[in-house]
């Protein structure tokens, strides 16, 4: 039988087996993953009320999806205007993607040699991801070569889905800039879809679970995040100083802000660290959009909401974001993110 799953026990095998790691599998099995995380419903915010613009009902939804970004950092949203069926229709390009062998996912180059798993630069059990991805950036996803012969109808889907979760994406973005005191556009004109990502996620079943991350635990390094995912559950996130089970709802998308969001609101709105954790029975798959600038964007403080405020961190821009995060990683094995970029 040719098998699909990335060789990830033998990968975590290598670094369980370091003595040096010892101590780390056993703070991982108290702290990581066998205290149960209580369940929580994130903040659901029906975008029907947007439809009229100017409405109490509009104003109201505004409101609702501010509130959730400064409260929580996370929400969900419905009626969000993509179909049902073009996520069924994602959703099982998704599966027959993931079970190609694992060979030709891995050196075939497909969808633009995106392909990912486990954690490459892990040098402890605790930093390691029980995941395979394809990370894609949505420009590429129309070129033809990246699909091979098994997958001529996963591009058309997937560039129908990218331009819908960038046109949810703009409206989320538009609202949470208009709050700030900003035209509903100023982030359209340094996020386009050409700067943004789409990455197709898939957690194996994990024999080792609870104790493993999915995901690790993380901020995310763009805009705006928008997750699409089943029903199996495992995304956590860290609410008043403890972490959180997040109920998957099926009617619903996951709205998450980044770091880049919350610098440019000067900590108005909340980048929250979450987590996905493995499950030792089920795979779990989700497709996440990431709203990202172009490199050489200058993110700065801008928000409007209190009079003269002072800018809480340095203007920088997004390759130097990620080069400092890069840097992290390698030297520090976790990414460290905004805090590198305080002004106080």
């Amino acid at each position: 039988m040719i098998e699909s799953n990335p060789p990830l026990l033998h990968h975590y095998g290598t670094l369980v087996r370091n003595p040096s790691n010892l101590v780390q599998v056993d703070q991982q099995r108290h702290i990581g993953g066998l205290v149960p995380a209580e369940e929580c419903q994130l903040p659901l915010i029906d975008l029907h009320g947007l439809k009229i613009p100017d409405t109490r009902e509009s104003l109201e939804c505004a409101r609702a999806i501010c509130r959730a970004s400064s409260e929580w950092g996370f929400f969900q949203v419905l009626n969000h205007g993509i179909s049902p069926e073009l996520l069924q229709s994602m959703r099982r390009e998704q599966l027959k993607l993931f079970a190609a062998p694992f060979e030709r996912k891995a050196t075939c180059g497909l969808l633009n040699n995106s392909y990912r798993w486990g954690t490459p630069t892990a040098t402890r059990p605790t930093q390691y991801s029980w995941s395979e991805a394809f990370h894609i950036p949505v420009t590429k996803i129309s070129e033809e070569a990246s699909y091979g012969e098994d997958f001529g109808s996963l591009r058309g889907v997937m560039e129908e889905f990218a331009a819908a979760m960038s046109n949810l994406a703009n409206l989320l973005a538009g609202i949470l800039a208009n709050n700030l005191g900003h035209r509903k556009e100023s982030l359209e004109d340094i996020c386009d879809s050409s700067t943004c990502f789409l990455r197709l996620n898939r957690y194996p079943a994990c024999p080792i679970s609870p104790e493993m991350f999915g995901l690790v635990p993380h901020t995310d390094s763009d805009f705006l995040t928008i997750l699409c995912q089943d029903q199996v559950g495992g995304l956590q996130l860290m609410k008043d100083s403890k972490w959180v089970a997040v109920k998957p709802n099926p009617d619903a998308l996951i709205v998450n802000i980044g770091d880049l969001f919350q610098a440019w609101s000067n900590d108005v709105y909340k980048s929250v660290e979450h987590k996905v954790m493995a499950n030792e029975k089920m795979e779990r798959y989700s497709i996440a959009y990431f709203m990202c600038p172009s490199y050489d964007s200058l993110i700065g403080s801008c928000s409007s909401t209190s009079p003269e405020p002072s800018s809480v961190y340095r203007k920088f821009t997004f390759r130097e974001y990620r080069n400092q995060i890069q840097q992290d990683v390698q030297k520090l094995g976790h990414k460290v993110g905004l805090s590198r970029f305080l002004l106080q």
